[in-house]
């Protein structure tokens, strides 16, 4: 098997141009830094990245260090940049015609403001892949609406699915549509540099979290969209019930020999053929009735544990609903080193969580840490990729075209 010495990262030599704030782009950028790229990070001048300044301060003493940026943006490397100066233009344009990818979450028309947009980019490079993420895409009526996961997750149908027929419609806790925008964008970011590879053509893509969302739906979508009609009601076959202290979430569908197994688990055979149970259909049209059995069922347990391990026991799916702090100490993310550290030059490392997928028997972590100051590899990338002496950068710097953490 491949040690994670050995391993020779998956997009080395691939360079990104990020032009991404918050989440959607940045967690995408994330993935190929993860995976080897060089992701260089540009962020204005004073301001930076919004969410450096979103929830926990890795520093008493600094505002712009959050928990939330290190880990959308380790492993890349910050530039910071006015795009607005009129002097930035030329200096953009040659770090164009060095990446591979340029990655922009702006709202639609803010890089051809900059005259930084796909058409004119492509142009000058026609290998480019340029992948634009946004709330409602590119074209369309909507397409110039500001988003953010809470607006596409109400616009999307997704909370009012989720109100299951009764309840009051409520904020999600989880960003799902940026975050499903950010891998979609990963993916097709590679197989945009597989063809770019194979032909040397260059792709435009153009991502929409609201798209992303609807196309997560697995079952209701498909049924509306072919004549069907929906229940807005919680899922049958899905439960979850408070045993002792903790609660119980079971699936009871998704195989055919699963119920005959809990027939037999739960001590009620002659349920096998009750005409009300013994389709999957007759079970969902059936499902308060079928639920209630199940409940009472747990409940002759004295413990959420007692009744997972019977559970097991029978090969019934279930786990323990468990709460975030137990998530992060829990042994099995422990032993697929699920939360790497990073080093911190004025604390103790910093955790982050991993890429969710493993490479070559082994899991992969962040190359570097994420850039703790606003352009903090300004000067770097400037002489090491785009070969600028010293005069030229004091220049640039000077000009207010770029900045370094020291002239923030």
């Amino acid at each position: 098997m491949t040690t994670p010495a050995s391993r020779e990262p998956l997009l080395a030599g691939f360079t990104i141009l990020d032009f991404t704030r918050v989440l959607a782009g940045p967690y995408s950028t994330r993935l190929l830094a993860d995976l080897g790229a060089t992701v260089i990070k540009v962020e204005r001048p004073g301001e930076g990245d919004e969410v450096r300044y979103a929830g926990l301060q890795l520093m008493p003493d600094r505002t712009d260090q959050s928990a939330y940026f290190a880990r959308m943006n380790a492993g890349k490397r910050s530039i910071a940049i006015d795009l607005a100066n009129p002097g930035s233009r030329a200096l953009v344009l040659e770090l164009v015609q060095r990446a591979d990818v340029v990655v922009e979450n702006f709202s639609p028309g803010v890089m051809a403001k900059y005259g930084l947009d796909s058409a004119t980019l492509c142009a000058l490079k026609p290998a480019l892949v340029y992948c634009s993420i946004s709330g409602f895409g590119q074209s369309g009526p909507l397409s110039s609406m500001q988003a953010y996961a809470h607006l596409i997750n109400a616009f999307s149908g997704m909370m009012d699915l989720e109100r299951a027929g009764h309840l009051p419609p409520k904020a999600s806790n989880l960003q799902a549509a940026d975050v499903l925008a950010g891998a979609h964008a990963f993916g097709a970011i590679c197989a945009a540099l597989l063809r770019q590879g194979r032909t040397g053509r260059g792709a435009v893509l153009d991502v929409s979290m609201l798209e992303c969302l609807v196309c997560a739906d697995d079952v209701n979508f498909p049924t509306l969209l072919n004549g069907g009609s929906i229940e807005r009601a919680p899922r049958a076959g899905m439960v979850v019930h408070a045993v002792g202290d903790r609660h119980v979430a079971m699936q009871i569908g998704g195989a055919p020999h699963m119920w005959p197994r809990l027939t037999s688990l739960i001590g009620r055979p002659e349920l096998l053929h009750d005409e009300r149970f013994s389709t999957p259909a007759a079970r969902r049209a059936n499902w308060p009735e079928l639920r209630d059995i199940l409940h009472g069922w747990l409940e002759t347990f004295g413990s959420g544990e007692e009744a997972v391990a019977a559970l097991a026991a029978a090969r019934m799916p279930s786990v323990p609903m468990l709460r975030a702090e137990e998530v992060i100490a829990h042994p099995h993310l422990a032993a697929r080193e699920a939360f790497p550290t990073l080093p911190h030059p004025q604390r103790e490392p910093v955790r982050v969580t991993a890429p969710p997928f493993h490479l070559d028997g082994g899991p992969l972590r962040p190359a570097s840490a994420p850039p703790w100051r606003i352009g903090e590899h300004t000067r770097e990338v400037l002489a090491s990729v785009l070969g600028y002496d010293d005069a030229r950068i004091a220049g640039l710097i000077a000009g207010k075209v770029v900045a370094t953490p020291e002239d923030a």
